[in-house]
């Protein structure tokens, strides 16, 4: 089970690696097609490096930080939305968990 979720994984990150490589080809062509840049044209994928030694990477133009993903997950945290199926799942486990406990102390040794 461990293996078939590793390989999917990986499997899915390199379709992810795949689409955002040929985006970028997409991008170089259409370039070279024009005969010249066009500044409303972005790559795919930019990383580039700060001053600093640091990394700042963007996505389809859209910086991406790590703030903005704390930030996320705090919006996510203060939400706190309440959810039916969640409770309904573990109401149900705990049921079906005690039932068979009480089952296992029932059958004598």
């Amino acid at each position: 089970m461990k293996m078939f979720l590793l390989k999917g994984v990986i499997l899915a990150s390199l379709m992810f690696l795949s689409v955002l490589f040929g985006m970028q080809q997409a991008n170089i062509g259409i370039q070279k097609m024009k005969g010249y840049e066009d500044p409303k044209f972005k790559s795919a994928l930019t990383l580039k490096e700060t001053g600093d030694g640091d990394f700042q990477a963007s996505v389809l133009g859209v910086d991406v930080t790590s703030h903005d993903l704390e930030k996320k997950k705090q919006k996510l945290e203060e939400i706190k939305a309440y959810n039916l199926f969640s409770d309904l799942g573990k109401g149900i486990s705990n049921g079906i968990s005690s039932g068979i406990n009480q089952i296992i102390e029932m059958i004598p040794n």
